[in-house]
């Protein structure tokens, strides 16, 4: 018997997972539909892209509320039975609602001061959050004034930022306040960059012709990896869009830690290094996998296929999210999916994915200095990712169930049990398998 992807069965059950399966395949499910229906009417536009959003969250939402019954969890903060008195907690709202406004103004001028949000595909971005902002700020009074009245505690980071504002900063707790930013911070940096990704691979894949594939290896490859890059992006978006308690989706902590965000936002636009014009760019002077397997076709069939695993393993680790995809966020701990086998599935998957699709390691220029650089920056875009994973460990640690998950992984998943041995081997854990001081498991 397994509830939210635990097992119940043998001496050392998996932990409870944040998410059940449930949600991640309704999802699924709701997204494929309405990819169906783009295709039969060729409604390939970025605003079908948008609608495919909607239809992958609306069944996750639904699950997430009649089966899973997530509104009900102490770790919302809501007591749906006992609420408060409208003229008790209206000062508290209007004082949120200051810190909340204030928020999205500071947002509102980052956006309008960085120049590459209004250029190329951040130009959607951009013409979406203008039409929708109104509503959104309409919206968010009713929200707020009746939510304040059912939360335990409605004095969250908005309120003392607020209080910060209006004066009243002995009220104010600067590490609530710190909080609000970051979570904001995280919340309005890669929702824009998500809005502006979900129209191109949408696109791609409503508009492919699947009489063009035929029996083409490279063209069905191709196919299949637009389809789960789509299935990707479309959870991630979501993710973004519904940062709420009442779903039990809100940010619980946003990481803390510099370290944490500049190994983050260095493999993000603007300030992505493996870009073309960047300084780990390793596609200088090489080719992808299917120009050097061309006229193989069985090796072509099985590197293609091993690239789809790779990119399966990938967008299932975001599938497992569910509702609360999001960077440098603690929203709940995963303990199922591709989770059971790896802390760090999707970084894995996707940094085995380049190696393999990009071959840095073969030029086209036969030059070995050139063969030499791209492996080795390579190597670097794949420690960039390690160091992603261990500042995201750090920022987990503190919550008892992640460190309750970690340990599990360390005695049960078959990734961390393979490194963890080959550290024994090298001598990085002492001989009787304890952890050496200050050296913790990691992916």
């Amino acid at each position: 018997m397994r509830m939210f992807g635990q097992e119940s069965g043998g001496d050392d059950p998996r932990p409870r997972s944040a998410v059940s399966y449930g949600v991640g395949v309704s999802g699924l499910i709701g997204l494929a539909c309405w990819v169906l229906i783009a295709r039969q009417y060729g409604m390939d536009g970025p605003y079908s892209a948008l609608v495919a959003c909607v239809a992958c969250a609306v069944p996750m939402v639904i699950w997430s509320l009649l089966m899973d019954k997530v509104h009900l969890r102490p770790s919302t903060g809501i007591d749906w039975h006992n609420p408060k008195r409208l003229k008790d907690t209206f000062d508290i709202s209007l004082v949120k609602l200051t810190g909340l406004w204030a928020t999205w103004g500071l947002i509102a001028v980052i956006y309008c001061v960085g120049r590459w949000y209004w250029t190329g595909q951040y130009q959607f971005s951009m013409a979406m959050m203008e039409a929708a902002a109104p509503w959104v700020f309409v919206l968010s009074i009713p929200y707020v004034l009746v939510m304040d009245r059912f939360t335990i505690e409605p004095r969250d980071g908005a309120w003392h930022f607020g209080q910060l504002l209006t004066g009243g900063k002995n009220e104010s707790d600067r590490e609530q306040v710190y909080h609000h930013l970051r979570a904001w911070a995280v919340k309005g940096f890669f929702l824009a960059f998500m809005i502006s990704i979900v129209p191109g691979g949408f696109g791609d894949l409503v508009r492919l012709d699947l009489a063009d594939i035929g029996g083409n290896p490279v063209a069905i490859v191709g196919w299949l990896i637009t389809a789960m890059f789509v299935v990707d992006v479309q959870f991630a978006t979501v993710g973004y869009l519904l940062t709420m308690k009442p779903l039990d989706a809100h940010i619980r902590t946003a990481n803390p830690y510099l370290a944490g965000w500049v190994a983050a936002l260095m493999c993000y636009p603007p300030f992505i290094l493996m870009g073309d014009n960047g300084p780990l760019n390793y596609h200088v002077n090489i080719a992808d996998w299917a120009y050097w397997l061309e006229g193989h076709p069985t090796i072509l069939w099985m590197w293609g296929g091993l690239l789809v695993i790779l990119t399966g393993i990938y967008a299932a680790a975001t599938v497992a999210f569910g509702l609360r995809f999001s960077n440098l966020t603690h929203r709940g701990i995963l303990t199922h999916g591709p989770y059971r086998w790896s802390k760090h599935p999707a970084y894995l998957a996707k940094n085995a994915y380049w190696w393999l699709a990009s071959m840095p390691f073969m030029v086209t220029s036969g030059s070995i200095v050139d063969l030499v650089r791209n492996t080795a920056l390579m190597a670097v875009v794949s420690g960039v990712y390690y160091w992603r994973a261990k500042t995201e460990e750090k920022h987990l640690l503190s919550d008892p169930v992640y460190k309750e998950y970690a340990e599990w992984m360390d005695r049960n998943a078959p990734v961390p049990r393979l490194i963890n041995a080959g550290k024994r081997r090298i001598g990085w854990w002492g001989p009787d398998g304890g952890r050496a001081p200050d050296v913790q498991p990691a992916e």
